[in-house]
């Protein structure tokens, strides 16, 4: 007997600004977390808000595709409750066989999308070895990107519509994403390059009208991809560039390095070099991405002849 289900896979984030110590140590892998990081975190979490929004997002968008598809969506995170191990040992309570597991983030590198890999296996590893339960976890159909999903970009391209039309003039589109180190770069950048081209060739613009940036560059060492959205804003104000849509690309739904990094940190740079910056809403819970998700689900489970029985 098979009983199917899915799960969304997402990074997590506090729910509370005394989240943020544990979260961060989670985040580091169970190293010390400097007090000075701490204090920054919070500082710019409080800014948006006093927590990340990521969790409500995840669970809204998983009960809408749950009423879309008619069965069961679960939804792990990698660095906060509900953790993947905890999840994976309730889709092996609840007895679902076979699940589609797919990552909220399109666009596949071996340091993101790689790693919550690594997690699910290593939580399967774990429920199989625990004797908390009888029940196996379920067999995991793991989506590894859906950068050109039809539906998502579709979605994608009727936000940047959005956010065109607040301007009477042509703006400059700057699609961002997380950087990375350069060693990670492939297929990344070419999966992130695909959905832009897609996104503008559904919008009719130019390769001159768009670009791709990174953001979000952590305080590491190391050659990481380029170019920063921080160094392009100057660039542009000096080219006489005024206008600009920010579209970042590299995320689906709404948390700090949309909120802080982008919406506070990214617009306050612009605004004193004088440049306008709209950003385009995310996709979150939407019907574009729910859609999108749905179409993913019952094609792969197409593909693998998977029914309910």
């Amino acid at each position: 007997m098979q009983s199917l289900g899915v799960l969304l896979l997402a990074y997590g984030g506090p729910n509370t600004l005394d989240d943020i110590p544990a979260f961060l140590r989670e985040v580091r892998g169970g190293q010390s977390v400097p007090q000075p990081l701490i204090d920054e975190t919070t500082r710019r979490y409080r800014l948006i808000g006093g927590y990340s929004p990521l969790l409500t997002i995840t669970r809204q968008l998983a009960s809408r595709l749950q009423n879309a598809i008619e069965m069961p969506v679960y939804i792990g995170m990698r660095h906060s409750s509900p953790y993947i191990a905890d999840t994976v040992r309730e889709m092996a309570q609840d007895r679902i066989t076979h699940a589609t597991v797919i990552c909220l983030a399109p666009h596949y590198s071996r340091m993101s999308i790689g790693a919550y890999r690594a997690k699910l296996d290593e939580a399967v590893q774990t429920v199989i070895a625990s004797r908390e339960t009888a029940k196996q976890p379920p067999n995991f159909d793991f989506i590894e990107s859906w950068h050109r999903q039809a539906r998502y970009v579709e979605g994608v391209a009727n936000n940047v519509r959005v956010a065109l039309a607040r301007f009477s003039t042509n703006p400059k589109i700057i699609f961002t994403a997380h950087s990375l180190p350069v060693s990670a770069r492939e297929p990344y950048e070419s999966h992130l390059r695909e959905t832009a081209q897609l996104v503008t060739q559904n919008l009719v613009l130019p390769d001159e009208r768009w670009m791709l940036c990174y953001q979000s560059k952590p305080r590491a060492s190391g050659d990481w991809l380029e170019p920063l959205i921080e160094n392009v804003i100057p660039q542009l104000a000096l080219t006489g560039e005024k206008n600009v849509v920010i579209a970042p690309i590299g995320f689906v739904a709404d948390h700090l390095e949309v909120l802080y990094d982008l919406d506070i940190s990214v617009r306050d740079l612009a605004c004193a070099k004088g440049v306008r910056v709209v950003r385009t809403p995310m996709l979150n819970d939407s019907d574009a991405l729910v859609a999108a998700l749905a179409e993913l689900v019952k094609e792969r489970n197409r593909q693998s002849g998977m029914r309910e029985t």
